[in-house]
């Protein structure tokens, strides 16, 4: 995507510099280091709940953090009710650090965000391992990349203060140096419980190294960081025929046997495991039912019990979460067999689906373009990105068996906007009656990759939408993993998109470039609507504006404005009264009612403008000799597309020379 002025970039480069001083300053954390004493002196006090938090309730305070203290969140401290929780709830803001990265799979985060808040409460959900199940390129592994990089930054705050015991591979908590006989009076003292042990490590370095004078042992504050391998740790598997748990539980040094002279000395194992690097945070395992199945017995075991079993010595105790995801393919295989049952009965599984509105769609599609090098110089005419995302989604839909229900019309629907004859409601039963939608179809980066081959393979640094629908047939006749019958309804949904989506967009820009006075002409027509829609409710008359006689509304009128979205003639009165009610709101609220108040009165309005103004609209874009006025509107048509409606010279033309073809087709 083309570049913005030197200017706007200087100030928005100014603006960045602002902002990574506010984080700097923000996340400046303490360093703190001491003895075990010291620490139950000057940190315990005050904090003990904070201290004795297990790795789903630091997971959930991070989450709620970031709902709180992210710019806009709903949950923001302003934002709060009397009680000071969030006036649109908890879990609401807890999604606050999905938001700026994952677009239009609301349902999946808000199933996530209740998995950690129930498991921070102490439900036996915490004893289970979270799989996200999904297609590829859904979103899977960004929201596992999101949740540990959230943990690393509120690790440096005041807020997400952690310490360990100094030097421990399972940066383990210094509460477990406490004896079981005197966790009973701890807390009693401080009001939390303490449930961790101490590692062999730990035990090993206190009597040796300390005499067992717990009092003594080094503590220090740590910081979660995945480069660092503390606290956050990632698994991804390999050829299974070579897999080892060593990968997972460590094993023996043997360079160090030697010199310590014992397999069992602590110091002769080696921490380096991915369970000893996630303690007390988030271990992400990935493609999980690639792996052995002892691997999943172990991983769900530490999930379950809190604890791994490796030769020589006793359980380990570890707390942390197990954030999984696999695709489609894996889990249905896995399903087969008969034996991985019980082991399903101790996941909680969340379905992250692609998501079934355009317009997040192509918000996923501005944010992967953005960062790509190929768009850097490309422009994209305004409806490019939004028309391939009605594409997208239209792969991933099932076809509707509901009466006067077509595809274009859902996906309409699944984007929030009105559909004459479907209330909002119609939404949540489409939903139920098909369940597995968003599963399949297209992802993102098959749009994308798509769209960046067509960018390689023009001189031209822009790209229209037209442009971008060959380029999708294009992929789609040469991907060898798709039969005909695919390749067919595929291609016929570009056409769909086409006729049902682009074809109205387009026109609609012309026809706003072509007539300046448009948006006043259009508010004036809605205020003419509305005064005669009153009146005809109310059953009295209205006086006429230039004869000054009272006359019955102009059913006429309201009826040809109805039917350029298909009112019909037994439906406008539910449809009138809806207009109406949402004009009163409105007027309570001290807003006017405009066309961007009511979506379905917007598109009548265009339609019914567009009807009066064709011939004209026809005369201009169609003459084969243009003189000088035609030329001259013809120009200004164009400059106007480019100064007000995002199109470039290019595209410009394009545009116009696309609606002077479906005009002479009409």
């Amino acid at each position: 995507m083309q570049s913005d002025s030197p200017r706007g970039s200087s100030q928005r480069g100014e603006s960045f510099v602002e902002a990574l001083s506010a984080y700097s300053r923000f996340h400046r954390a303490q360093h703190w280091s001491g003895t075990f004493g010291e620490f139950l002196r000057t940190v315990v006090p005050g904090n003990a709940r904070q201290l004795a938090r297990s790795s789903h309730e630091y997971l959930w305070d991070m989450l709620t953090w970031f709902g709180k203290t992210s710019p806009g969140a709903n949950g923001n401290v302003a934002n709060t009710n009397g009680n000071g929780a969030s006036a649109n709830g908890e879990g609401a803001g807890a999604k606050e650090l999905f938001k700026r990265e994952l677009f239009g799979i609301d349902e999946p985060l808000g199933r996530i965000v209740d998995y950690f808040k129930a498991a921070a409460a102490g439900s036996d959900v915490g004893r289970r391992l979270l799989l996200l199940l999904g297609p590829p390129s859904g979103g899977k592994s960004t929201m596992a990349i999101l949740l540990k990089r959230g943990l690393e930054e509120y690790s440096h705050t005041d807020e997400g203060a952690m310490y360990a015991l100094q030097g421990s591979p399972m940066h383990e908590s210094p509460l477990n140096l406490i004896p079981a006989s005197l966790r009973a009076e701890f807390r009693d003292t401080y009001g939390v419980e303490i449930k961790g042990e101490l590692s062999p490590w730990a035990r090993d370095r206190l009597e040796r190294e300390f005499e067992g004078d717990f009092l003594r042992m080094p503590v220090e504050r740590i910081f979660l960081s995945e480069a660092a391998r503390v606290g956050v740790g990632t698994y991804a598997p390999h050829d299974p025929t070579t897999a080892d748990l060593a990968d997972l539980v460590g094993s023996v040094d043997l360079s160090k046997v030697a010199q310590f002279g014992d397999e069992g000395d602590p110091r002769a194992w080696s921490w380096s495991g991915a369970v000893y690097a996630a303690s007390r945070g988030v271990l992400e395992m990935i493609e999980i039912l690639k792996v052995k199945r002892e691997f999943l017995y172990l991983l769900l075991t530490l999930t379950q019990e809190k604890n791994v079993k490796v030769s020589r010595f006793p359980l380990i105790y570890l707390d942390e979460t197990i954030l999984a995801h696999t695709n489609l393919a894996e889990f249905h295989k896995f399903l087969q067999e008969k034996e991985n049952e019980a082991l399903l009965d101790r996941m909680v599984i969340v379905k992250v689906p692609y998501t079934l509105s355009y317009f997040e769609e192509s918000r996923i599609y501005n944010k992967l373009v953005s960062a790509a090098p190929a768009f850097r110089d490309v422009h994209l005419d305004p409806h490019a990105l939004k028309l391939a995302a009605v594409f997208a989604v239209l792969t991933r839909l099932y076809k509707p068996e509901r009466e006067g229900l077509d595809m274009s019309k859902k996906l309409r629907l699944y984007a929030g906007e009105s559909v004459e004859g479907f209330p909002e409601t119609e939404i949540t039963r489409l939903r139920a009656e098909a369940p597995e939608e968003g599963l399949t179809g297209v992802s993102p980066r098959f749009i994308v990759n798509s769209i960046s081959n067509a960018i390689t393979r023009t001189d031209k640094k822009s790209l229209t939408s037209m442009e971008v629908l060959l380029a999708l047939k294009d992929s789609i006749e040469t991907d060898a993993r798709m039969d005909s019958k695919a390749k067919k309804l595929w291609i016929d949904y570009l056409v769909l998109a086409r006729k049902d989506f682009y074809n109205r967009w387009v026109k609609e820009d012309v026809h706003r470039a072509l007539f300046a006075s448009f948006e006043d002409e259009a508010q004036q027509l809605l205020d003419k609507y509305l005064d005669e829609v009153e009146a005809a409710l109310d059953h009295r008359e209205v006086t006429d504006p230039i004869t000054g006689e009272s006359r019955p509304a102009d059913e006429r009128f309201l009826r040809s404005v109805e039917e350029k979205i298909k009112v019909s003639e037994s439906g406008k009165l539910t449809f009138r009264q809806e207009v109406v009610r949402k004009a009163m709101v409105a007027y309570k609220a001290g807003e006017k009612f405009t066309l961007n108040s009511h979506s379905r009165m917007r598109e009548a309005i265009e339609q019914y403008l567009f009807e009066e103004r064709r011939d004209v609209l026809r005369l201009v874009t169609s003459a084969a000799r243009p003189d000088d006025e035609a030329r001259k509107k013809i120009s200004a048509v164009q400059d106007r597309l480019t100064s007000e409606y995002g199109y470039d010279d290019h595209s410009a033309k394009e545009a116009l020379s696309y609606v002077t073809t479906l005009l002479a087709q009409e």
